[in-house]
């Protein structure tokens, strides 16, 4: 694998796919300063070539020429390791490393801006993208919104890999609440202009000046909003809880580690996910699995994970549609139940992680079964 090592995706596909009895060596360009490599009997070769050990940021020739470092210090470790596949996770910088390498078979799986944007910033970047998935054996994606996308700059097949969850983790906890007591809304996201907490607290305060305008105080619901998540628009989401007069119901955490997820949702009676763009919505499938009910912006991957069910779409910037969609769960318990319960059937159908790491078995089966045949 040539991947992020201080990514969680690239943790979870990597111990998944070894427990799956998969040998995997990762080769990274990206520090990762804990064990969980060791930890899993996981080799990892890390080529810090663009200096992000000391987190310095070089100029784009430095980087250009960094990437070329980092190529020739993979055909080493390919020279060492000597790999049936190389899997690179992401298009651009480890796709573009990969496939320089010039090793076959070579799979690249995209994850979202490496295709909904950077091939966007230019003509160049276009033509780089072409590239490195024209030089893929099997080019693969989360999500068939993703698919299609990545179909603008890939003539071949593009399969299908979901990036579920553990639904044994994910699961839901206890009896949710009833009644008219406190309705708890929360959401993890990376705090940034991208995923659209402010769009979500424009929504909450609109939801409770309309709660305090239909109902009367014993038959409304107490509402509080938790939001976890580190980012550059932790303060300014910060001062605008306070200037839309609703800070002393938002709760604005840290980020949690990915363990602590199913706890978050386990205190949560709705979901809310207003991202402005989302390749694949992995977060509101967490909530989903936990039997939480979702509201989500009609974003790519958000529109994909809940078209049978699961939650209510609303479209993208929309404040008064989502602050008309919170207030509709925030009254009805029943319906959260009923949505909750629709929600976690579909991720066990079709995002439970077992299932999904089966399926990226199967893509390394099929690419050697290829790959023999055209050799031999």
């Amino acid at each position: 694998m040539v991947s992020d090592a201080g990514s969680i995706h690239t943790k979870r596909w990597s111990a998944a796919l070894k427990d799956a009895g998969i040998s995997i060596v990762l080769f990274s360009i990206t520090p990762d300063t804990g064990e969980f490599y060791r930890e899993n009997g996981i080799r990892l070769y890390v080529s810090d070539v663009l200096g992000r050990k000391g987190k310095k940021k070089r100029p784009l020739p430095a980087r250009l020429y960094a990437h070329l470092r980092a190529v020739r210090e993979l055909k080493k470790v390919i020279s060492e390791e000597r790999p049936d596949i190389v899997h690179a996770h992401y298009a651009t910088s480890y796709g573009l490393v990969a496939a320089m390498s010039g090793f076959h078979p070579l799979i690249v799986s995209v994850w979202g801006s490496d295709v909904y944007e950077f091939p966007r910033q230019s003509a160049v970047k276009r033509l780089m993208v072409e590239y490195i998935l024209g030089k893929a054996d099997r080019v693969l994606s989360t999500s068939r919104a993703m698919a299609a996308e990545t179909a603008k700059y890939h003539k071949g097949p593009i399969g299908i890999t979901p990036f579920g969850v553990d639904t044994g983790l994910f699961a839901p906890r206890g009896i949710r609440r009833d009644g008219h007591d406190e309705v708890v809304f929360g959401t993890v996201k990376t705090l940034s202009h991208k995923y659209g907490q402010d769009i979500l607290l424009r929504a909450f305060a609109r939801m409770r000046k309309m709660l305090e305008d239909s109902l009367p105080l014993d038959r409304r619901p107490a509402t509080v909003l938790e939001i976890a998540g580190d980012g550059p628009d932790y303060d300014s989401l910060l001062f605008l809880a306070y200037d839309l007069g609703i800070a002393p119901y938002v709760v604005l955490r840290k980020a949690i580690a990915h363990d602590e997820v199913p706890g978050f949702y386990s205190r949560t009676d709705v979901a809310v996910f207003l991202s402005r763009a989302e390749s694949f919505g992995v977060s509101a499938v967490e909530a989903m699995s936990c039997g939480v009910p979702v509201v989500a912006s009609a974003a790519d991957g958000f529109s994909e994970v809940l078209e049978d069910g699961g939650g209510i779409i609303v479209p993208i910037e929309d404040v008064e549609a989502a602050a008309d969609a919170m207030m509709k769960l925030a009254t009805d318990p029943g319906l959260r139940r009923k949505i909750g319960a629709a929600g976690r059937e579909k991720v066990c159908s079709c995002y439970d992680w077992k299932k999904n790491v089966a399926v990226m078995a199967g893509e390394y089966s099929s690419v050697l079964e290829r790959a023999e045949r055209v050799s031999g």
